[in-house]
């Protein structure tokens, strides 16, 4: 297996990106790595393997970059080559930290869309108080979608979770503003009907106030709606943490006291750090693509490899491929 990454992209990048190769080279022996970027810089921090090829790139995508001219334009750059070594099937799958609108349009035009799925959706897995963790599509490929579109998120979802999560019969959600049938927008009534009527293990609609506490493993929703839900969870998260560590630092008593549950505190804020879980993959693609956070630390890194690892060993793609086959018979 050999994996296609653009060492400049994120952040971070090239160092953490670097740092998250270096540990999945020691602990993937069976694959193989390819670095798209600026060879002095990723060199200063690569340990030497074998496995891992660097092919020296001059141009990046940066985060103000428009995403469709820079993916035309920039030909040179180590997101595009990333892409590109994927479409000449040089590589299984490929992973970016960078601008999330250039990888898409990456992944559209260069890698290609299945045939059938008429949007891809960006779908990451976000933290459930339970600690397994649930999917949810579409975070941001498409601001707007169709009921259908849902639907094929809701089959893209559930083969997902079957095959690289191990969750025998997924249960299948709708994002909605109440749990009745007969909420929501004309959007969401018509993927409601879809949904009920089709093969998928769909247990109705859930409330945003709901999704952390784990009652369903796929949870689908437009594009629009998905990004403020997954920007309020980190925001959110992030205002949590610093009220705590505020109120922890703010007496001596208080000092004493975070002293003594510190090793608690680390373990809840793990608990809700999304990238133990991996990246964003981007479904409904000829091959894996995916998308790391853009500020991504080599844990993170590290965490979206073995995601596009497993996608691959499990033919995700493939499968997908074969279910909108099916369903359009």
């Amino acid at each position: 297996m050999k994996i296609a990454i653009d060492a400049m992209g994120g952040d971070h990048a090239p160092k953490e990106v670097i740092l998250g190769v270096n540990k999945a080279a020691r602990d993937f022996s069976d694959t193989e790595f390819v670095l798209f970027g600026d060879e002095e810089k990723i060199k200063t921090h690569l340990q030497p393997n074998e496995r891992v090829t660097i092919i020296h790139t001059k141009d990046v995508i940066g985060p103000t970059d428009e995403p469709v001219r820079a993916v035309r334009r920039k030909k040179e750059a180590s997101m595009v080559k990333m892409a590109q070594a994927v479409a000449d099937k040089e590589a299984d799958a490929c992973i970016s930290a960078g601008n999330t609108g250039a990888l898409m349009a990456a992944g559209l035009f260069i890698v290609g869309r299945i045939k059938g799925i008429e949007r891809p959706a960006l779908a990451p897995t976000l933290p459930t108080l339970d600690g397994k963790g649930f999917l949810m599509l579409d975070l941001g490929a498409n601001a707007d979608a169709k009921p259908e579109h849902l639907l094929q998120y809701a089959w893209m979802g559930q083969i997902y979770a079957e095959k690289v999560r191990k969750i025998e019969k997924p249960r299948v959600a709708l994002l909605n503003i109440g749990s009745e049938a007969n909420k929501g927008n004309e959007l969401t009534k018509k993927a409601f009907e879809l949904l009920e009527q089709s093969d998928v293990n769909f247990v109705g609609n859930i409330e945003a106030r709901e999704l952390l506490e784990g009652h369903a493993d796929v949870v689908v929703t437009d594009g629009f709606t998905g990004n403020v839900v997954l920007k309020a969870i980190e925001g959110t998260a992030a205002s949590l943490f610093s009220m705590l560590k505020s109120t922890f630092t703010s007496s001596l008593k208080n000092k004493l006291a975070a002293g003594l549950i510190k090793s608690d505190l680390v373990e809840l804020k793990n608990m809700m750090d999304y990238s133990e879980y991996g990246g964003a993959a981007l479904f409904g693609l000829q091959a894996p693509v995916i998308k790391a956070h853009g500020s991504s630390n080599a844990n993170a890194i590290y965490h979206a490899i073995r995601q596009a690892r497993d996608i691959v060993m499990n033919d995700v793609s493939e499968t997908i491929k074969s279910s909108v086959t099916e369903q359009k018979a």
